[in-house]
């Protein structure tokens, strides 16, 4: 059960501005920023993440936080597998997918 994830910002779709790729400890894929209008993202910063939604901004310490206590809790790899099942376009399998089981989430 992952109820957020943090993932950070790394490029904004161009054709879409409420979509951005993301990574998630090497896991990378599209993410809408549709709730966060008020305040967008942009590369480079933290967010939380469910069900392939950024719910809201947050800083790298909150983000290492977040990616230690899922650990754990031992649903890091989880998490990992949720983001992989994120997409919002038939492109995604060109995204480099990494993330293994026993790597250190957070550096």
């Amino acid at each position: 059960m992952c109820l957020a994830i943090p993932g950070k910002i790394v490029e904004l779709d161009s054709h879409n501005s409420q979509l951005a790729i993301v990574d998630v400890v090497g896991v990378r894929r599209k993410v809408d920023l549709g709730l966060l209008q008020d305040s967008p993202p942009v590369p480079g910063d933290w967010v939380l993440i469910h069900v392939g939604f950024a719910m809201s901004k947050i800083s790298e310490a909150d983000a290492i936080d977040q990616m230690n206590t899922l650990t754990m809790l031992g649903e890091a790899q989880a998490a990992i597998e949720e983001v992989r099942g994120y997409g919002f376009g038939d492109d995604d399998d060109d995204l480099p997918l990494q993330g293994q089981p026993g790597q250190r989430l957070i550096q």
